[in-house]
Parts: C-alpha cells; sequence; structure tokens
C-alpha cells in the first residue's frame, strides 16, 4: 500500500472565502497543510487552467504535493503530482491516467460506496476518498451519509482511504479510529478566518487520535 502524502487533504472551494484562493491555500501550506486537491471544477477550461497554474505554483514554491481534480490534461499542463478522478470514472480512465502520467503519478479516485473503492483498487488507483461519510451541505446528490461502517467497510480494498464529506475536528479520531488513513476538508478550511490556525488543528487532532489496531 502506498503511503499518502499526508493525512489531510486540503479541497479547494474559491467561493468559500472572499479572499483570493491562492492566499488561502499559502496560508495552509505555512501551517503544515503539504497536500492541495486543487478542485474549481466549474470554472470553463482556460480560467481553471489560469486559476491552476497559480495554484500550482504557490504549491511548488512551499514544497507542497498537488492533485488536479478530474483532468488528466491540465494535471500534465501544471506539472501536478496527480490527478483525482470523480465516481464516473470507469477503470479505463483509470488505466488513461496512469498511461498519462507515469507510474509516479498519485491517482485518486472518489468513491461513494466501499464496492466501488475495491473497483478502484482493482483498476489500478492509488487512494480513494469515500463520501459523505457524514451528512454535508457540499454532497448533497450522493445519497445517505455511509457513517463510520462504510469507513471499515472500504477497508477492504486495500487502499489508502481518505475519509470526506462532513469531517469536523471533532470527528478525527472516530475516522481514524475506523481505519481511515486520512481526511479531506474543504469548507473547514476554505470558509475559515485563519487557515493556517485551522490546518494545525485538524493536523494536532489527528496525530492525537488513536488509529485503528490490526
Amino acid at each position: 500500500m502506498r503511503a499518502l502524502p499526508s493525512p489531510l487533504l486540503v479541497v479547494t472551494d474559491r467561493h468559500g472565502h472572499a479572499r483570493p484562493i491562492v492566499e488561502t491555500v499559502r496560508a495552509i501550506l505555512k501551517g503544515g497543510g503539504r497536500w492541495i486537491w486543487f478542485r474549481d471544477t466549474d470554472l470553463e477550461p482556460e480560467a481553471r487552467r489560469r486559476l491552476g497554474a497559480s495554484v500550482a505554483a504557490c504549491v511548488r514554491a512551499m514544497h507542497g504535493v498537488l492533485t488536479v481534480g478530474g483532468d488528466v490534461a491540465l494535471a500534465l499542463a501544471l506539472g501536478a503530482d496527480g490527478v483525482h478522478l470523480g465516481g464516473g470514472a470507469g477503470p479505463e480512465a483509470i488505466a488513461a491516467a496512469r498511461a498519462a502520467l507515469g507510474e509516479g503519478a498519485r491517482i485518486g479516485f472518489s468513491a461513494h460506496a466501499p464496492q466501488e473503492a475495491a473497483q478502484a483498487a482493482a483498476a489500478g488507483a492509488d487512494y480513494v476518498t469515500l463520501s459523505p461519510i457524514f451528512p454535508t451541505a457540499s454532497k448533497p446528490g450522493y445519497g445517505p451519509a455511509l457513517g463510520l461502517d462504510g469507513l471499515s467497510a472500504a477497508r477492504a480494498a486495500g487502499l489508502p482511504v481518505v475519509a470526506l464529506g462532513g469531517i469536523e475536528t471533532g470527528r478525527i479520531a472516530e475516522c481514524r479510529a475506523a481505519g481511515a488513513n486520512g481526511v479531506a476538508v474543504m469548507g473547514g478550511l476554505m470558509r475559515a478566518a485563519d487557515p493556517a490556525g485551522a490546518a494545525r488543528v485538524l493536523q494536532d487532532a489527528w496525530r492525537a487520535a488513536a488509529p485503528l489496531r490490526s
């Protein structure tokens, strides 16, 4: 099992706060956050490329790890460390991403059920996000919350599982105890008045939590 670059996966959302997204990303990196998932998929392609280039430059300058959501060509153009494919992507898309980005790239997949994690593993993905773990306004269309039992079941896939959806500081310990290898957070960081401080709090909560005992 390939280790994650960080137990905290930071998901971007330029709508989260009035400040420019690059400022938010820079603050999170200063706060110890290392792994940035550039999402913002609602932008038209050229605008997304321009914003992605600014985010990528910031991440590179601060020695972080950049994942691009859903666009292999953009990941290549930005020199990203990997791509995160949406739940609609099949095994062929995972294989195509691997062929385009190379063996060293990190290929992620958005799973919304434990069996989808197993399918992603069989197709060659490096990790999955599993969502929604808890109820969340940002994931209204993906069915009921999977809960901690969903996390535990997804571990059988043999891939690192990142818990996504409704992840707050007070829930990190139970996610880690259920077998999560990391947590993904968007709103709690993008909307924070102090993104650096919020990143530190989340990482401290992870470090303080007890991992699942085998």
